[in-house]
Parts: structure tokens; sequence; C-alpha cells
């Protein structure tokens, strides 16, 4: 297989890196894991733009060099690539010596072959782009990019680079190379810009002494865009290195935002037709990751800090929730709410409880061992077939980034997996002695769709599919399965080494906390609880706790451990389903309470009392008579309902049982309000212990009903009038 050479754009360093920095990195990174993964030699840059007026212009509001200056930034763009396992090979800055050297070698050449010339400028320009901009392309007498500062009129005189002269050789290798420019919207935007004429461009500045010396005139110094795309090739060997060159040139990926394309898509190509080079095989260029609407900027002020993020969230989840949540080549919005339903939607209910039920079986009924096919029916040929049509379909989206597609592929094996358990039904089989070779059948049919799962994953999450790995009792590593991935390829014999939940599930109103920074402000003294189950004692076990960062990896994954031990709440039930009874119901790292009482106090949540994925769960009916007894049902009249003062989802009831009148919160403000609860007869649990959620003492637990999707959620009444406290039988 041919090398594989891709790149992200370099930053500017005039401030803290953002997440639309990390979305980029992160996308660069999934398709260079993807293509080492299948064996591909992949060499994968990014870096820092250093040589720019507004590095310079922090470099003197600090009193520093612009080099100390870039030294320190350069810290922080590096620190974020390795809080998001950003696997790069090299990061180039611009101030790298051999750069230096190879942009006077592109200049010296472009002008001795005629394409580099003297003349003078005069134009608008925009100090945040350090870009000009031709009058038909303000917005409102603005750069649209940057519409909150004002442009400038320059005139100075510069070198230029004859751009005029390449248009319809730039135009023919479009049009005969398609997949030049991605996505297409990009292309046709790029195209029609050109057909409206393309006119030459100053590549030199005399106003600064901070950049790359003009080779030609030692009083200039190259201008920063011409400087910082050539990086591409100083990084690929040239002329320093010519056989890496050869080897990796032309690159296979420039990934860029949408708002560079004319440089990477125009420019540059032509600077290298200048000088004889190969132009890049594809320029694609990602949307922009907005925040309510609004455009990452520093210069706005309006950011994500991605790593925060990666603290609150950990890696793997960060880095899944970009790639899948934001179509790669398309704007995205980026919200909390909306990260935290996605994780506890496809990563805790979906593909970690796919894990915990497997294992669990697998222990249950096997001894730990993973079976041997047995008995084969339609239904596991059917998910054989998914599997290999999943496998064809995810390689084809991660060639050609469509990074949605493959996670959405993988995704839909893993539900039809859950959907398999269903329908086979394990512990029915269990029972029946004849089904033993069948049951085997089921259960390794679910481990190698795990397998399966984790190798895909990789690429996208670092982390967690080398922990299913080992769950799974399997041997060296996911990646290194990944050239020669097939059906079937999981040995039979190999003894499973169930751990704790994969994901643990998020509750929003604790995450909100986290990101506010007031995470255990109200934590119970000495019980390690916080009032939103922030899981404070348990964190301190864990070495600090998520909030503290350590390296960015005491995050969710990090805390699965003591999540167990305070009782991770029903990933499965009663039943082995997926799903808890309660929107509101959400155990795991937030989960709050120990033992079963983490969804209990927040609406109701069935098999709390198990208190998280335990052998038992596998099966259903497995309470004795005696064991249920120990469940205190009562009947309660609602006789008060309020907002909860800290919380939208939770409400705060006054619940008259009989001999007392008691104080219950419940996550059910998206169903109900409060005046409608008032004069209901509803069920609680009148025995749970009392546990703070958000600050506010709830003391017991009322049963709803919901559905799979969390969509509706009902309470549990009673029918007919009866009176508070009556026992539940």
């Amino acid at each position: 297989m041919s090398p594989f050479y891709i790149t992200t754009a370099i930053d500017y360093i005039n401030g803290a890196p953002h997440l639309g920095h990390a979305y980029e990195k992160i996308g660069t990174d999934v398709a260079a894991r993807y293509k080492r993964m299948k064996g591909v030699d992949t060499f994968f840059t990014t870096g820092t733009d250093e040589h720019s007026l507004n590095v310079l212009k922090c470099a003197e509001e600090q009193g520093l060099s612009p080099l100390e200056y870039c030294d320190r930034m350069v810290e922080e763009f590096k620190h974020l690539c390795e809080v998001l396992r950003i696997s790069y090979d090299r990061f180039i800055r611009t101030t790298d010596k051999d750069h230096e050297e190879t942009v006077k070698a592109i200049v010296q050449k472009a002008w001795d072959n005629g394409y580099v010339y003297e003349g003078t400028y005069a134009g608008y320009y925009c100090e945040s782009c350090e870009a000009f901009l031709d009058q038909d392309a303000l917005v409102d007498g603005k750069c649209p990019y940057h519409p909150t500062r004002e442009v400038k009129w320059v005139e100075e005189n510069n070198y230029f680079f004859a751009l005029s002269k390449f248009q319809e050789r730039l135009l023919k290798h479009i049009q005969e190379n398609p997949d030049f420019i991605q996505p297409e919207t990009r292309r046709n935007e790029v195209v029609n810009r050109i057909r409206e004429g393309l006119k030459d461009v100053s590549i030199s500045r005399s106003s600064t002494e901070w950049g790359v010396q003009f080779p030609m005139n030692p009083n200039h110094v190259v201008y920063v865009w011409f400087d910082a795309l050539i990086n591409y090739v100083t990084a690929a060997g040239y002329p320093h290195d010519p056989e890496r060159f050869a080897k990796y040139w032309p690159a296979d990926f420039h990934i860029i935002g949408k708002d560079i394309t004319w440089f990477h898509c125009v420019i540059w190509p032509c600077a290298l037709m200048a000088v004889g080079l190969p132009v890049p095989k594809t320029v694609f260029a990602h949307g922009f990751v907005t925040l309510k609407g609004q455009r990452l900027s520093k210069s706005a002020g309006v950011r994500v800090d991605p790593i925060k993020l990666v603290e609150i969230f950990g890696v793997d989840t960060v880095r899944y929730f970009l790639m899948k949540a934001i179509a790669w080549g398309q704007d995205g919005d980026f919200s909390y709410e909306t990260m935290v339903t996605t994780y506890n939607n496809d990563l805790a209910n979906d593909f970690g409880n796919l894990l915990s039920r497997t294992t669990a079986m697998i222990n249950k009924y096997f001894g730990g061992v993973i079976p041997g096919l047995g008995d084969v029916e339609p239904l596991d040929q059917e998910i054989e077939t998914l599997a290999r049509e999943t496998l064809r379909s995810y390689d084809a989206a991660m060639e050609e980034l469509m990074y949605s597609d493959a996670i959405g592929a993988v995704l839909a094996l893993i539900n039809r997996a859950n959907k398999y358990i269903e329908e086979t039904a394990p512990w029915e089989l269990a029972k029946d002695e004849s089904k033993h070779s069948r049951l085997g059948t089921v259960l390794y049919t679910l481990a190698e769709v795990l397998r399966i799962a984790a190798v895909t994953m990789t690429p996208f999450m670092p982390e967690a599919p080398k922990r299913i790995w080992d769950q799974l009792g399997l041997s060296g590593t996911p990646e290194q399965q990944g050239a020669s991935l097939e059906w079937g390829q999981l040995a039979a014999g190999t003894r499973v080494n169930r751990g704790q939940p994969l994901f643990p599930r998020l509750d929003l109103d604790e995450v909100l906390e986290r990101v506010e920074g007031r995470a255990g402000a109200d934590s119970t003294a000495g019980s390690g609880q916080s009032d939103a189950g922030v899981q404070q004692g348990a964190d301190a076990q864990q070495g600090a706790g998520a909030q503290q960062g350590a390296g960015a990896q005491q995050s969710v994954a990090a805390q699965q451990s003591a999540v167990a031990q305070k009782g991770a709440g029903a990933q499965q039930d009663a039943g082995g389903s997926a799903k808890p009874s309660s929107a509101e119901g959400t155990a795991g790292p937030t989960g709050g309470q120990t033992g079963g009482q983490a969804g209990g106090q927040t609406g109701g949540q069935a098999g709390g009392q198990t208190g998280g994925q335990t052998d038992a769960g596998v099966e259903q009916g497995e309470l004795t008579i005696d064991e249920f007894a120990k469940v205190q049902l009562r009947t309660g009249k609602v006789i008060e309902a309020s907002a909860h003062p800290k919380a939208d989802r939770l409400l705060v009831l006054k619940v008259d049982i009989g001999s007392e009148i008691r104080q219950i919160v419940a996550g059910i403000a998206k169903f109900y309000n409060p005046q409608d609860l008032v004069g209901k007869t509803i069920v609680i649990v009148a025995n749970l212990k009392p546990a703070k959620l958000r600050g506010v003492e709830s003391q017991g637990m009322l049963l709803a009903a919901s559905t799979d999707d969390d969509s509706v959620l009902r309470l549990v009444t009673v029918d007919g009038d009866i009176a508070p406290g009556s026992a539940i039988h």
C-alpha cells in the first residue's frame, strides 16, 4: 500500500486553543489512526503558525520577545494534543530552522522562474485573518469572519506572486481531479471565485522584522500566509530530505477549516506549480463548531475549553461526540445537553450495556469462558451478515472521512446485537440443558460483535476499546487486528475478565455544575456524596478527582471503579434490558446515592435496588419473596409540589404517607407541572435512606414508568381512593 500523508492546518498562537482546534485535530487523528490500523505507512503533521503580526502584538503586550512568547504558547497547543491523544508524527513550527530554509528556497525558485516581482500594494487588510480582502469580500465593510473588527486600508511596497498566470491551469486541474477540493460545496465555491478572475497577491512585508527574511530583499519578510502554507512540504522533507519527500509527497489530505480554503485551494497549489512540485491530492475543508449558533473564535471570545471538556467527560467521549454529532464537512452546534444525551444513548445504554450483559452471561453460564459456536440458526446468520456489511460500510466511510456514517454503521450493529439478546433470551436457553449448544452460539455471536466494535471504534476512542479487549480476555490490542478484520476470528476458550461498567451514565445537572465549577458545593459531610451525586469521596480515592484533571485522565472513565463501589446503578435491570425506567434515573458516575438509590432518588428506576450491573440482572424473576418484602411500598398523597431551586429537571414534593409528611425530590419536571401533581395518590418506596439532591433532602422514591427512549414518563398511581400510607402488596 502507498504511504499516507495527512496534515492539519497549523494554528495561530495568539490565544489559547479552543474546541475548533480540537475538532480539526481529532478528525485528522482519526484518519491517521485508521490508516495505521490498516497497516499503512502513515505520516501525520500538525503545528503552529508563528510569524504573525498578532503574535508580535501579544508578545509586546506581555513584555516578551516574539520567540519567547511562541515558546510558551506552543506548549499549550502541544498539551492539547497530549490531552486529546493526537498521534502526530511531527509537530512543525514555522520558526523551525529547516522550515525557514524551505521558505527561502521556495520563494527563490518562484523568483527564478519569473513568478515573483516587486510592486506596490493598496487594499483592505484584516488583522485577525492577516489577509488582504477585496472590496466585494467585505460584509457591511468588515471581514465576514471577524465582524467585530475593523479592516484597515494598507498601502506599501511589496513583492508579489503572479497568481493570475495560473487561473486556467488551476481550473483544469480541479476539473480533472474532482477529489482535489472536498466537500463538493467548497469546490463549487472555489471554482466560482476563480472564474471571476485571479489577481496577483502580495507575499512580503516591509513593516515588520518578525518573519522569514525575504531572499531578494533583507528589508522584507515573507508574508505569513505564504510562509505558513509551505510547512507541509517542509515536514515532508523538501528540499533537505529528497528521499523522504519522494515517499510522502504529494499529501493525501490537507485538513483545514472552510474559512481558509482560498489559501489552500488556490494560492498553495499555484505556488507549488510555480516551483514545479506536485499539488496535494485532496484539500478537505471541514465546517465550524458553533456555540449557540456563534462560531468559536478567540477574537470574539466565543470558546469552549477542550481540556476542561476532557476533564469532565474523558477523552473517549469528547472524541466520539465531536466525530459523531458534527458531520465532517458541515457546521455543527455544540451543547453540553446534546453531549450528555449522545453519551447516555450511544455509549452507556447501547455499547456499554452490551459489553456488561455479554460478559455477565458468559460468567454465569460458561464459567467465564467464551464458548464456541454450536447450533447456528438464521437469526445468528443475520447478525453475521450484518457484521460483514458493517465492515464494508465502515471502511468505505472512513476512506472518505465520513465519520458520522462510519460510527453509525457500527452503532447499528451494536443496537442489533442488543435486540438479538431479547430475541434469543439466553436466560431461557440456560434453563434447558438440551439448548446449551444454542446458548453457546448466542454468546459467541455477542462476543464477536463486541470484538469487531472494539476494533472499529479504536480510531475514535483511544482508551475504551482496549478496556473492551481486556474484558473479553483477548491478547494484543484492537489495532493489531485492524488490517485483517473479519467475522469469526474470535477464538473460543478465552476467559473473560469482567470489569467495571465501561460507560457509566451521566447526569446533565451534575455535568452543568462541574462546567460552572460548582461541583460538590453542597456535599454531605462524611458521606463522600455530593448533592448531585458528584461522588467526591470516590473521586478522592481515584486521586484528587476529575476536576483536577491529572493529565486530563481523571475523567468519566477514570471514575468507573469508584462508581461501581458506590452502586453504578441499573445499566441492566432485573429483566436484563438496557434502559432505566426513568428519564431522571441516570446512575453511573453521577448517580449520586449508594447502592440502588441512585436511580430511585431521582424519579424511580426499575432494578435500582440491585445497584448496578450484576449477574443477577441477567434473568427475570430472581428476587425471593423475603428479599422483595424488604422493600416498603406505600401510597402517598401529594399535598404540595414546587420546582427545585437549583435544578430545572427536579421537582420537590411534599407527600402525606399517613404517619408523616415526606419530602421527595423527583426528576419529573420535564413531564409534569407542579400544580398538576397536587392531589394525586402515588406509590413510593418508603424505606430508602434519605439523601440530598442538589442540596435538597429527599426522603424516599416515587415510582414511574417510561418508554425506552425516555420520551414519555408516567407516575405509578393507585386506582381508586385509599388512605395515604397504605401498604402495597
